[in-house]
């Protein structure tokens, strides 16, 4: 899929997606509640759907409830509880398929390592290269029996998983504690102790624990170095309803879109759907924004941005070791900033659907960019981009970031593999359209 982008001026008001991280979690959760959950604002990209068909592969039901009055009314997940499991209904093997999300892969894979069955676990497209020797250090220690290749997808496994104290490496991601969270806290009979060393990325905990606890599980959180379970009584059959807040991930390439783009009258970009509360990692974007000089105003629900007083924003240095995924629209924020930025931690990009560090150096490149990567810093020289002939690389943030930056550079810009943005976005370039891009989307 190819899409081209003209210089635009954009403005008006947009509603942020569901969060991709709040919805798959949510599944995971509904698939070990006993009974119905309800969730409200369900997302409706690539991962998520693969959330949904893994939780059905293991034993649940989703049906939508329908649209009333023109307002989608979410969709109910009934499931067994423990008994969603391959050995309860009589089959011995299973697969599961994690499309190209790594949360899903390290969140469900010990979840569905709670039955005694054996389930093959696989993805697609860059999932299949990521590694995933954690699982065959750890899992063998909880009574689980792991084969891989040579450390890669596909992942045969065998439980019943059985809760142990144990010490784990969060330095690669802190997806596979959340994976071990949900399925101690659904399992321990008796208090247990997950010690963990050099966590990255603790905002994504904050909101593993937040869910927990409104799910009606307690674990407690010792300064992020140990996560105390506590045995639970579950209640069967009491419904739990849950309400997918906005995406603070996706929300960010909209604020820096609002940020950097000539303004349309009036003047202003607004964003809705999104707590200025949340636990959302990306959330630091307003961080980033008021550093860069950006003019902000936040409201409950709502945030408002335009382009710096003469519009381009001040240089910033910004540490981005917990928040990752804001790279790619903090590159698209700095290039067009007066001065060098300064990013920290890129040694986070190197596993996800690209090495991204590498990936937006080149892409940014075609457009005149001067992007220097020296030792865990991403240097960005600010100034004006030519439109390109740019590649996704089948990354969605990428083709992300590629769209925005394109809104204020010279001539026309063209991003070969922009389909990519269905991971997590897919209505992305609809909305850039409806804010008055110049965004021309192919006819079939």
């Amino acid at each position: 899929m190819k899409v081209s982008i003209q210089p635009s001026r954009i403005g008006g008001t947009v509603m942020a997606p569901a969060s991709k991280s709040a919805m798959q979690r949510a599944c995971a959760l509904a698939l070990l509640h006993t009974g119905d959950t309800i969730i409200c604002n369900p997302g409706k990209s690539d991962d998520d759907l693969a959330a949904l068909q893994i939780i059905q592969e293991l034993g649940a039901s989703v049906n939508n409830k329908g649209i009333q009055n023109g307002i989608d009314e979410g969709i109910i997940i009934n499931s067994p509880g423990l008994k969603a499991r391959a050995v309860e209904t009589g089959e011995t093997k299973k697969t599961i398929h994690c499309g190209e999300s790594g949360l899903s892969l390290r969140m469900f894979t010990p979840i569905a390592a709670l039955g005694s069955g054996e389930i093959t676990i696989t993805g697609a497209g860059s999932l299949l290269h990521r590694p995933i020797d954690l699982f065959d250090e750890i899992l063998p220690q909880l009574g689980i029996s792991v084969k891989s290749g040579s450390g890669k997808l596909p992942l045969l496994i065998k439980g019943p998983l059985v809760p142990a104290d144990i010490t784990i490496d969060g330095s690669l991601s802190s997806q596979f504690l959340t994976g071990l969270l949900l399925a101690f806290a659904r399992t321990a009979t008796k208090r247990v102790v997950i010690t963990v060393i050099n966590l990255k990325s603790r905002p994504y905990i904050d909101l593993t624990l937040q869910m927990l606890k409104q799910f009606g599980y307690l674990v407690e959180n010792d300064n992020y170095e140990r996560f105390h379970i506590q045995p639970h009584a579950i209640l069967p059959g009491r419904p739990i309803t849950y309400t997918v807040e906005g995406d603070w991930s996706a929300a960010a390439f909209l604020l820096v879109a609002g940020a950097v783009a000539p303004a349309s009258r009036p003047g202003q970009l607004c964003v809705t759907g999104l707590d200025i509360h949340s636990t959302q990692a990306d959330r630091a974007i307003l961080q980033a924004l008021m550093m860069a000089g950006v003019v902000l105003s936040m409201e409950e629900k709502r945030i408002t941005v335009r382009p710096s007083l003469g519009g381009r924003g001040k240089a910033f240095h910004f540490n981005a070791t917990d928040c990752p995924d804001l790279f790619p629209p903090l590159v698209a924020l700095a290039l067009n900033c007066v001065g060098d930025s300064v990013i920290e931690g890129i040694h986070r990009l190197t596993h996800k659907e690209s090495n991204r560090a590498l990936t937006l150096q080149e892409e940014f490149r075609k457009m005149g960019a001067d992007i220097r990567l020296q030792d865990d810093l991403m240097l960005i020289k600010g100034g004006k981009l030519n439109g390109a002939i740019l590649y996704s690389h089948q990354d969605h943030r990428v083709a992300m970031a590629c769209a925005i930056a394109a809104l204020n550079a010279n001539g026309e810009t063209v991003i070969e593999g922009a389909g990519a943005i269905n991971k997590s976005y897919p209505e992305f370039y609809q909305h850039l359209k409806m804010l008055g891009g110049n965004v021309s989307l192919p006819t079939n």
